[in-house]
């Protein structure tokens, strides 16, 4: 009886056990959330944390400009004597004591202080656009992959389907073996074909989670699994020559956050020239004193000022390298154009090829070729056509499939990178 107890009481904890892994392994399961691109864009833009760090920097070097807009501190000095040998007395105050002070204040010459207020007006404005460069290419690579996961996916659903068709042709040899009416070199042939296709499609699946782990970082969203809702009908209408030319350039150089940030590094080391050169006249040091008896008279008041003289040092090393920096951002600024347009003008002749390529082929085959897939199964099985056949079909199917996906990925991905090497929304959400 106590060995019965003891045997119950063992399957009860691992019951108890095994219940409590399978809660585990529920909570570690991903969520899926079937999201259109719009939505995935807002939980973007609210969870993004090196968005949210890039605008610390914003507000770091605005705080930077109110700094430079104040003026430098008057400086207060005091002395007093420590002991009076004379009267024996520690701090003597009135008659028998010393008390001195002064007041200074700098007063900038050049136009320094404005000088500098400029330099950081304009670092505080480079901030805002590097945070609109790194917003710009955060949601180029989450739109892309919302489509590669898009594309990936029906790719992923042709796999299924000819898995699945060739398990099920696989089943049934398993039901007629020994029987002699299929024959073994033709059982071999269907599993070789079946495990190369499980091999493929586990090497997609690894693929497509690296795409998904990417969104995910993106999003800030942990434990999900994205399935995109796409518009095709918006993707096919789509045309890669709907804007002239010039408007696309005239809307790169106008929106482009990296070549306003090329250009404003170029007003920037202007900007830094003529600080430097201002910082070679010495500042002006106005000064207030008050000595109460240790001068020719007691209670001497004074006024006076202080000045660097400029013979050793007038600031010429960095005043010839503010200058060095001018050519250097002006030189970066004008290669940051030209590898604006060559940008544009290779990404548009790719958008015009994949989009000619895709139109080229026939709307109706596609269609055709996934009716016919259950038909040439169903005419195996009966042995209206041969093995060959109906492997090369399957093959072809598969082979044309993802080949269209392809196409297709490929051809909105080029749109993606017009939207963003232009500025222009060709593909909106």
């Amino acid at each position: 009886m106590q060995k019965l107890l003891r045997f119950a009481i063992m399957i009860l904890c691992l019951l108890l056990t095994f219940e409590s892994e399978c809660q585990i392994y529920n909570s570690m399961k991903s969520d899926t959330l079937v999201l259109k691109l719009d939505s995935i864009e807002s939980i973007f833009l609210q969870r993004n944390l090196v968005l949210l760090a890039q605008r610390y920097n914003i507000d770091a070097q605005k705080a930077l400009v109110e700094q430079a807009k104040l003026f430098p501190n008057p400086n207060l000095n005091f002395g007093t004597t420590l002991y009076q040998t004379a009267t024996k007395q520690f701090f003597p105050i009135g008659k028998t004591g010393e008390v001195s002070a002064g007041l200074s204040q700098v007063i900038l010459l050049a136009g320094k202080h404005n000088k500098q207020v400029r330099i950081a007006t304009t670092n505080a404005t480079i901030s805002e656009y590097q945070f609109y460069d790194l917003l710009r290419t955060l949601k180029h690579t989450l739109r892309t992959d919302f489509f590669n996961i898009h594309f990936l996916l029906q790719s992923a659903n042709v796999y299924d389907r000819e898995i699945a068709a060739l398990q099920q042709v696989t089943d049934a040899f398993a039901l007629q073996k020994g029987k002699g009416y299929i024959s073994e070199k033709e059982v071999i042939r269907i599993k070789a074909q079946l495990y190369n296709l499980q091999t493929e499609y586990n090497d997609l699946k690894l693929q497509l989670d690296d795409v998904q782990s990417e969104l995910r970082l993106l999003m800030q969203s942990h434990n999900t699994v994205v399935v995109p809702i796409v518009d095709e009908e918006a993707i096919k209408a789509l045309n890669p020559e709907k804007y002239p030319l010039g408007v696309i350039l005239d809307s790169a150089y106008n929106t482009r956050p990296d070549l306003k940030i090329a250009r404003l590094n170029s007003d920037l080391s202007s900007q830094n020239y003529h600080l430097q050169k201002a910082m070679a006249v010495p500042d002006v040091s106005i000064q207030l004193g008050y000595d109460q008896q240790g001068s020719y008279i007691n209670n001497l008041t004074t006024l006076g000022f202080g000045i660097d003289l400029p013979f050793l040092n007038r600031n010429q090393g960095n005043i010839k390298s503010a200058k060095a920096m001018i050519k250097l951002n002006q030189a970066t600024f004008d290669a940051t154009r030209a590898n604006v347009d060559e940008q544009i003008y290779s990404t548009l002749k790719k958008a015009i090829e994949n989009d000619k390529l895709l139109k080229s082929r026939d709307a109706s085959f596609e269609k055709d070729f996934s009716r016919l897939l259950s038909e040439v199964l169903k005419n195996y099985e009966v042995r209206n056509i041969n093995l060959l056949d109906f492997l090369d079909f399957y093959d072809s199917y598969k082979q044309n499939s993802l080949q269209i996906n392809s196409i297709k990925f490929n051809r909105v991905s080029a749109f993606e990178d017009l939207n963003f090497y232009t500025g222009i929304e060709y593909l909106k959400n």
